[in-house]
């Protein structure tokens, strides 16, 4: 029998005095969830998505980089001699990198400008490929592994070395102190094998983030832009075998510090879940880390869980995030 996975990326959250003091999953309105998936347990959140969904599905912590991840999803080349480079949106102002969650207003003038600019990095080979509102991922022929801040805590200005540096301060002068700031950088090493009982699984998700972790444990994976999309898609995939579908765009409000767009999303997600999945009979809904409305920042946490999957585990009891999947999957 097939199980759906579904990541609510980022639902946990700070107490926000926009809703009297409650979380906006507290304030949400998803009686399918709750109704549907009655045990609920908890289980070791981890700072990023990568880190979570590598020990999730594979016991362990990954070693991959997350720029590898990505490019594996994106289909970009990561063979020995090639480095990846995760890309962000960020201004350099007064010293500091200011990573942006608003670049929807400026992405197409920034891909442009990256595109013009590339020929900076021409003697690397360099591939690139553009996602959600101006992100990227760069791989290039090149042994450079600077060790760089990520987001989303603004941060003092890094140096970038080499040429990598000049193509992205020449984008930040031409776009006025707007660029793709790389991080999560490196090569591809070594991946561990996912747990056997999850081994025929397709994912679903709008973030090569996610996908990159799938795909690099041999899962077929689908990059769908429109979480309304992604349903139907999840429900064939399920006939077929386990699915992981993901809901990014919760962690993505989270960042924005929108309370109200993450609460509408949590009840689009129901909506649509009773909708397409209203007899599935095992369901299995997961968050990986904390995300605040209130800062925009991400929260290391314990997390929740739930399941309509009958178990020997206590309601309520705290499972190391390594032992979740096969205890839910004996």
């Amino acid at each position: 029998m097939n199980t759906l996975f579904v990541l609510l990326d980022g639902m946990e959250d700070d107490p926000n005095p926009l809703l009297g003091g409650k979380k906006p999953y507290e304030v949400a309105k998803m009686p399918f969830m709750y109704r549907k998936a009655k045990h609920k347990f908890m289980t070791t959140g981890r700072g990023y998505t990568q880190l979570f969904l590598n020990e999730f599905f594979t016991g362990h912590p990954p070693e991959l980089p997350r720029a590898v991840l990505e490019a594996i999803a994106l289909g970009l080349d990561i063979s020995e001699k090639r480095t990846a480079y995760r890309l962000s949106p960020a201004e350099l102002k007064d010293g500091m990198i200011h990573w942006s969650y608003h670049a929807h207003l400026f992405c197409d003038e920034l891909m442009r400008i990256m595109n013009n600019n590339l020929c900076i990095l021409q003697k690397y080979n360099p591939q690139i490929k553009f996602f959600l509102n101006g992100r990227a991922v760069l791989t290039m022929e090149c042994d450079d592994i600077p060790d760089l801040p990520a987001p989303p805590v603004d941060a003092p200005f890094k140096e970038i070395p080499g040429d990598l540096g000049k193509f992205i301060m020449k984008v930040a002068d031409d776009m006025h102190g707007i660029t793709d700031y790389p991080w999560g950088c490196g090569k591809y090493t070594k991946q561990y094998p996912p747990f056997d009982c999850i081994k025929n699984m397709t994912a679903i998700s709008d973030s090569p983030t996610a996908l990159g972790v799938a795909a690099s444990l041999g899962h077929k994976i689908h990059l769908i832009d429109a979480v309304e999309d992604r349903f139907p898609v999840a429900k064939k995939a399920l006939r077929k075998g386990n699915v992981f579908l993901h809901i990014d765009e919760v962690d993505e409000y989270s960042h924005q510090k929108d309370a109200y767009k993450k609460i509408e999303i949590l009840e689009r997600t129901d909506r649509l879940m009773k909708e397409y999945f209203h007899d599935a009979e095992r369901i299995v809904y997961f968050v990986d880390h904390g995300t605040s409305c209130v800062t925009g920042e991400h929260i290391i946490m314990d997390v929740p869980f739930w399941t309509n999957i009958e178990t020997d585990m206590s309601d309520g009891e705290l499972i190391p995030l390594d032992k979740v999947i096969p205890n839910l999957m004996r």
